[in-house]
């Protein structure tokens, strides 16, 4: 392999067939870096992705079949990397209840075999670490929020803004605990360690390439539901708000603290779409069925550790790399339909043919 030091040294995405690590790979490869993903491939839709990836980009894109859980892999991936963005995960509260230990030994346990084989093997690389907003846990009571029309909303005027990083830590959760536990050691090795590391505290991002689970991608999960006239279950009451951020305006994001990562290490930043970009759960219904009709749904009980609200302060990473969201969530939506709906089309044509 070449030299990390070259312009040839290739930009390691773990976890980079998945959504947002696909759209990233994307856009690097396009810009003329060299990727190397390393990725398991076991989440539905990765596949697909890496297809997509080596289509458009061919030798550009390497792609190493492993797992962050296995430290050999990980320094043979990294060790000469020009960069390291690390979004490799388990990412679903709901399975991180059914499997605690599996779900701490690949995001904790993982992240810290990262942050190792960056330390003692390529030290000079930037690591920039794919976190959640679950880290905040709850973040505020019953009490402290209003209803208006179908969202809630704080009744405090310091949260006008949204949530800022100043927010303390509240795990709920394995996942939150598991993410939270990988979110501070990537801070901590910045701090006594001098790695060259980023923490990106991440709300709802949504966009093309997202296959749209129930866990994993709620935006991406109503629209294709709508699209096949399946049910949706809302757990909670549906007012419960989150801030949206379009895929490639996430994308911009991360390249802006890697680009900028001598003026951005050490720093922990949440990303998410803003003030400018929330919405609840029922009113994405109510424009989803703009766009396909009329959506099914029924209600059941709060999960454990749901935010009924959460909007993302962004003013620290725009202060930090002259970063703005450019997509709207009304654009943004109808990108995601749109591409869902091709997709959908497209499977729908290969069953009749089957």
């Amino acid at each position: 392999m070449m030299d990390a030091t070259t312009n040839q040294a290739p930009i390691v995405i773990t976890g980079g067939c998945g959504f947002i690590g696909c759209n990233l790979a994307d856009r690097l490869a396009t810009r003329g870096d060299h990727v190397l993903i390393l990725d398991n491939l076991v989440r539905a839709g990765v596949r697909e992705n890496a297809q997509w990836l080596k289509s458009r980009h061919g030798d550009r894109i390497t792609i190493t079949v492993g797992d962050i859980r296995d430290p050999i892999t990980v320094i043979d991936s990294v060790k000469q990397a020009k960069a390291v963005l690390h979004l490799a995960a388990q990412v679903a509260v709901t399975s991180s209840l059914d499997s605690p230990v599996d779900d701490f030994e690949i995001n904790a346990r993982g992240t810290l075999n990262m942050l190792e084989a960056v330390r003692l093997h390529n030290p000079g690389a930037p690591v920039l670490f794919a976190s959640t907003n679950k880290v905040y846990g709850r973040l505020i009571g019953d009490d402290e929020i209003t209803r208006t029309g179908q969202r809630y909303q704080p009744i405090s005027d310091a949260l006008a803004h949204g949530v800022s990083e100043r927010a303390p830590l509240d795990l709920y959760s394995p996942y939150g605990c598991s993410k939270g536990a990988a979110d501070q050691y990537v801070h901590d090795y910045a701090r006594v360690y001098g790695l060259k590391t980023a923490v990106l505290r991440m709300s709802c991002i949504y966009g093309p390439r997202q296959f749209g689970n129930e866990d994993q991608g709620w935006i991406a999960h109503f629209v294709l539901s709508a699209l096949r006239g399946s049910p949706l279950t809302i757990y909670g009451d549906g007012c419960q708000v989150r801030d949206a951020l379009y895929v490639a305006d996430a994308v911009d994001a991360w390249l802006a603290v890697l680009d900028q990562i001598d003026t951005t290490r050490g720093h922990v930043f949440n990303l998410g779409g803003g003030p400018s970009n929330a919405i609840s759960l029922l009113e994405l219904i109510d424009q989803i069925g703009q766009l396909s009709g009329p959506v099914k749904y029924s209600f059941s009980e709060w999960r454990p550790g749901d935010q009924p609200w959460y909007v993302t302060d962004i003013s620290a990473l725009a202060r930090a790399t002259g970063w703005r969201p450019r997509t709207s969530f009304a654009d943004g939506l109808r990108g995601l339909h749109g591409w869902l709906a091709g997709r959908f089309a497209e499977q729908r044509g290969q069953e009749a043919l089957a």
